[in-house]
């Protein structure tokens, strides 16, 4: 009788492991905000994007969600911009995260630092996880013109760009930037702990791999090689490309969200539902609805 009572208690324990593992849950997700009292310039209506952000947390807050992340350029310079706008972020209901964007970087040098603690960040890439979910936060400014905060990282930017400069990239632009060596051999370290641990993996970025325009990453082909491998990568979120882009690569969903910031009239933002065998990003206004098939 008692050995049917323990074979019976592992036996529910491990349907219960299961079920948690395949637990549906939904996330917030919003790029490029890029707040500033600033004049429209490109299309972007920056002086709206507090408004556009209140109501975007206003929709997202009528559900649970298990957070909520910001894919960088949350502002668009100057660090009264950030003060102006967190009070705002921070009525979300949800857990939230942020991607540092290159336009986080346009302060004063002396609070390129004070950047990261003002956003909650205790560090500029992270991870977290979330029901059997590895959620990679790369920071794409990690060697850049802007966003480089030591002597050390100002000259690995100097040689990864002069490396890259003279090969025709259209993305070798000095608004874009690089993951340096530290951060490729971290994330690696992530994704032998996902493996490991059975877990399906998505990253977060400012900047895009796929599809190849002026917005990648330099050194995008370094982070191609690196996840190969890997099958439980799932998808690479990101901001920067205002218009927004999709492409499947190897299994990958690669999916640019559109800027909140851009257009007179309309805004962008989303939701994201994660099942068991896919994610329903349901679009609000520009951003469109999608289905992602996960395998």
């Amino acid at each position: 009788m008692k050995k049917t009572i323990f074979l019976l208690s592992i036996l529910i324990s491990i349907i219960s492991c299961s079920k948690e593992k395949n637990k549906s849950f939904k996330i917030g997700i919003i790029a490029d905000c890029q707040y500033c009292d600033c004049e429209v310039k490109w299309d972007r209506y920056y002086k709206k994007a507090p408004k556009r952000l209140k109501k975007a947390i206003a929709e997202l807050n009528k559900d649970t969600l298990s957070y909520t992340i910001h894919l960088g350029d949350f502002i668009d310079k100057k660090m009264s911009s950030l003060d102006s706008i967190l009070p705002t972020w921070n009525q979300l209901k949800s857990k939230s995260y942020h991607v540092l964007g290159n336009h986080d970087f346009e302060v004063d040098s002396i609070n390129k630092e004070k950047i990261i603690s003002k956003l909650n960040l205790t560090n500029r890439y992270y991870s977290f996880v979330e029901n059997n979910w590895r959620f990679i936060v790369l920071d794409g400014n990690d060697l850049s013109f802007y966003g480089t905060t030591s002597k050390l990282k100002a000259q690995q930017t100097d040689s990864l760009f002069n490396l890259l400069k003279d090969q025709n990239l259209p993305y070798v632009k000095k608004w874009n930037g690089g993951l340096s060596n530290k951060q490729l051999q971290w994330i690696q370290q992530e994704l032998d702990a996902a493996k490991e641990k059975s877990e399906k993996v998505g990253f977060y970025c400012h900047f895009p791999i796929y599809p190849i325009d002026q917005h990648n990453i330099w050194n995008r082909g370094d982070f191609i090689r690196l996840i190969k491998p890997y099958k439980n990568v799932k998808f690479f979120f990101n901001g920067h490309n205002h218009a927004g882009a999709y492409k499947l690569v190897n299994q990958v969903h690669y999916l640019t969200f559109k800027g909140m910031v851009d257009t007179e009239n309309t805004s962008a933002f989303a939701k994201a539902r994660f099942d068991k065998d896919s994610i329903f990003v349901e679009g609000f206004e520009r951003e469109p609805s999608r289905k992602l098939v996960i395998q």
